[in-house]
Parts: structure tokens; sequence; C-alpha cells
């Protein structure tokens, strides 16, 4: 069956595109907020607390704005995750702080946390004094590879500390995950340059941009100039197929797309298939799924090999795909691509089931799907490169080929430290944070020794 390709720009014009990618949770009017505030029981030793990554007092920020302080609120939330305005939009708190929220019964929705935050973190004042100081300057100075989350986090609690801290960021950007590979609709407006201007306020924090570990600068270099150093380079190499014909025009890496749209100036000049099938099944699948139906793809189809109790994503990011008319395609594994000199036509899948031990194992049955565009959305791998200088001493690395850490966050080099996805964890910008937090701690109480 022969098939058209069909990848263009401009499926949809700018007003649908603009309509398509508003803000996909609205704030809370003060109204509302107070409305939201009163469900919360403020409980004693709650669980909601314990749930959180950063260990937010979600009661008493709750409570605060109950009370019309909202600027008090977001002081209490900034405290413990100084990315806690992102965190808001983007963290799952769906399978987090909600999901053990004691209102979570079938017959009543859980307390909404995270619009409160994002209340909380929109009406902090700023015509008030910057919530946080910066002590006595050290004589110490850290270096930090990567500006992301985890890197934005330990940056800001050791400049508090009266430490200077040099991020050191392979991008144009700061941000990591945040600017790059998080869905458009999720942080709109250049919000994450926004915070990344606010965390800056501190004092003491320079950033250096396009200096990548292992070509432009050296884990050794940065050990002789530096008193200690926290790698939070996340992940960076996307994983592979390995099937027959992956090297067919139109096999996309899902990470590499969001970037591009997150970066673009004009949406409507991103070319867009008609025919899309994404691979995966976590939070990046319905990222690139639900953004190609916002951008005018015609019929996008989400494959996965597992069954749909396995997925990756979580029920609300499932109902958002179901919602954009996203199709689900379950137990089917990836066998080979079909195209040709313009790019990809046809993939074929082969049909999965679970044998009587539970093991997961391929039919002979197959699924061909014609289509323009694949996405792969099955999850990325650490990159050894920056740390593979031959003559630089390297941190050992764990069983999943990730960076190996203590529970000081310090690698088996007495003064590098690492943290976020380039150790082993969820993988998520809100235990990114964590990690950038307590590895500050561990670093400071090392210079202080």
């Amino acid at each position: 069956m022969s098939v058209d390709h069909d990848i263009q720009s401009k499926r949809l014009d700018a007003i649908n595109i603009l309509d398509n990618f508003s803000d996909i949770h609205p704030a809370l009017t003060m109204k509302q907020a107070l409305v939201a505030s009163e469900r919360c029981l403020f409980c004693y030793d709650a669980p909601c607390i314990q749930a959180c990554p950063t260990q937010i007092d979600i009661p008493l920020f709750i409570k605060e704005i109950n009370t019309g302080n909202a600027h008090g609120a977001a002081k209490e939330i900034l405290s413990a995750n100084i990315l806690g305005g992102s965190c808001a939009k983007v963290c799952p708190t769906e399978t987090l702080c909600e999901q053990v929220c004691v209102r979570n019964l079938k017959e009543q929705a859980p307390v909404n946390i995270a619009l409160l935050q994002r209340y909380a973190i929109d009406h902090l004042d700023s015509s008030q004094a910057y919530p946080f100081t910066r002590d006595k300057n050290t004589g110490k100075h850290v270096a930090i590879v990567g500006a992301g989350p985890a890197g934005l986090a330990c940056a800001h609690r050791l400049a508090q500390k009266g430490h200077r801290v040099t991020l050191y960021e392979a991008e144009k950007k700061s941000g990591g995950l945040n600017e790059y590979g998080i869905a458009q609709y999720k942080l709109l407006d250049n919000y994450a340059q926004e915070e990344i201007n606010f965390v800056l306020k501190i004092g003491g924090i320079t950033i250096q941009y396009e200096t990548a570990l292992g070509s432009d600068i050296t884990l050794q270099e940065l050990r002789n100039t530096h008193d200690a150093v926290f790698i939070a380079i996340g992940l960076n190499a996307t994983n592979k197929l390995n099937i027959s014909g992956e090297q067919f025009n139109g096999v996309e890496d899902a990470i590499d797309y969001i970037s591009q749209l997150r970066q673009s100036t004009d949406m409507t000049d991103l070319p867009v298939g008609r025919r899309i099938i994404v691979i995966g099944a976590g939070m990046t699948a319905i990222d690139i799924a639900v953004q190609s139906k916002k951008l005018g793809a015609e019929d996008v189809s989400i494959v996965y090999r597992r069954n749909q109790e396995s997925m990756g994503a979580s029920d609300y990011e499932q109902e958002l795909a179901l919602k954009h008319e996203i199709h689900f395609i379950f137990n089917a594994q990836p066998y080979q691509i079909l195209g040709n000199n313009k790019g990809v036509t046809h993939m074929q899948f082969k049909q999965t089931q679970y044998d009587t031990m539970g093991k997961l194992v391929a039919t002979n049955d197959i699924i061909e799907l014609p289509c323009d565009i694949i996405f792969k959305a099955i999850g990325q791998q650490f990159n050894i490169f920056p740390l593979a200088n031959k003559d630089d001493p390297r941190p050992k690395l764990d069983k999943r080929g990730r960076i190996q850490v203590n529970s000081q966050f310090r690698t088996s080099l007495d003064d590098v430290y690492a943290g976020g996805d380039a150790i082993d964890g969820l993988d998520l910008v809100v235990e990114a944070v964590d990690h950038g937090n307590k590895a500050a701690a561990a670093i400071h109480q090392q210079l202080q020794d």
C-alpha cells in the first residue's frame, strides 16, 4: 500500500495554535483559592508533606492562603523548593502529594495542592524584599555542572551559605528540562527563565553558557580550580529502538522535537506529520502526542509493548491524551520500520502477551500502521562521555550506568557530588530539586570541616 508523505508546516493558523497552547490549568482566582484552601483539614503529621520530595509544609502554606497571606505562603514554599513555581505546574502531584491527601476518596477529590501552590507563588509580592539573604562570603568556590533544576537548587542553597558558585551550562540557556523538555502547554510565557532570574537574585552565582563538560572543560580542571564540584548534567543519550528501518527520515527523538517546539518563535512553522506514531508509555510520550495534535496532526497513536496497567504515565496524563483523541495501542512491540527515499511510510509491531510465568513475550502476529513521523519516547540514558577523559579520575557508576552516590550525594571522589537525573531516581523535576538541596547541605558541611 503506497503512502503519501504529508509533513508540512502551518497545519493550523496562529490563532488556533495560540488557543491550543493556552494554559492547560488556568490559575485560580482569589475566591477559588479561598474555597479550595477551605477543603484542607490541616492534618497533623500530614501525609502530603511526606509524599513531597522537597518536604514542603503543605498544610501550613494552604492555611496562610486561607488567612489571606499568599505572600507568606509563597515564602514557605520557596524556602523548601526554590523552583516551587515550575513544580506547581509540571509536578505529577496526582501521584505524589494529592494521591495521599486524606480527602482523596472515591466520593470526593483531593485538595488541589498544585493549583494552590501556583496561586501562592503567583502572589509573591515583588515589591517586598527578596525573601532570602546571603551569608557573609566564605571564600569558597563551588562548581556546578548543569543549570537544570538540581543545579539551580544546589546553587541557591550554597549561595545562601555565602559560598561563590559557578554554573557550567552546555546550552545557550539555563533551565535544563524545564527549558527544553517540558510540554509547552505546561510552562508558558518564558516562565523557566523568569524563575531562573528569581533564583539568581540571591547573588554570588554566575553562569558560564555553552561550556560542556568533557569537551570545553574537564572534571579534573574543575576539581583543581574549585573547592567542590556538583554534577547535575541529567540524561543526555536517547535510547534506540534497535530495529530495522530506524535510520529512515521521519524517525525522531521526542525530547528533541519538544525542545524545538519550546524554542520556536512561531509554532505554525514547525513541520507536523498527518499520521504520527509515538513509541513509549511515560509522560514524554503523552507530551509529544498531545502537542502533535495541538499542532494539527490528524491521527496520533501511542504504542506500548506492555499493557495499560504498566504505563509510566499517570491516570491523569492518560486521560489528557484521550481528551485529545490520542489512540492507545497496547501489547505491541516494535518490529521494523518501512520507508522509502522520502522517509517512513509504515511501522510494524509484533503483538505481545504474558506467558504462564508472567513474562512478556512476542507472538508472530504483526500489526502494521501507516505513518509520516515516528517519535521515540522510550527513555534516555546517562552519557558517560562528559566523564570519559582517560587522564581524569572519574566517579564510579551504578548498575543502571548512572553516577553512584552515597546518602550525602557524594560520589566515589571525595570532592565531587552528583544529583538529578545523573543518579538513580524517579527522574522528576521536584526530585532533582531535592537532590540539589541535600547535596548543597552536604557540600556546605564538607567546606566547614
